[in-house]
């Protein structure tokens, strides 16, 4: 589902998060995995750790394979350092998730590493 060749590219690291999970819940694993660098790191949690779009790409199929949706949390506000920023949501049983952004050369916003619960 999605069209990359349609997707824009994300100017403010704030909008990753919304993102993601707007392409999740209407099943869009390729625009899904877009908001990642191509050597991208998820830390899943239970010491399973996906490396590059491929594995990110299969994960997130796998999850919508399963009719999972992601919840809907408290995006916090970004934390910009030049070219690198600092993402985080709180969900509403208390995880946090933390995701380091990385600003591209044409001045979009990519995720290089994301950890889904921090708590």
């Amino acid at each position: 589902m999605g069209d990359s060749a349609a997707r824009k590219p994300v100017y403010d690291p704030q909008d990753l998060e919304p993102l993601l999970i707007s392409r999740q819940h209407a099943g869009d694993v390729d625009g899904m995995t877009a908001l990642f660098e191509p050597d991208a790191v998820i830390d899943c949690g239970g010491g399973r750790f996906l490396r590059g779009r491929e594995a990110i790409r299969r994960y997130y199929a796998e999850i919508l394979a399963s009719g999972r949706k992601f919840a809907v949390g408290e995006q916090r506000p970004a934390l910009i350092c030049g070219d690198l920023a600092l993402t985080s949501t709180l969900f509403p049983d208390g995880d946090i998730t933390s995701e380091v952004a990385r600003r591209q050369s044409d001045g979009s916003w990519l995720w290089v590493i994301d950890r889904y619960s921090v708590a």
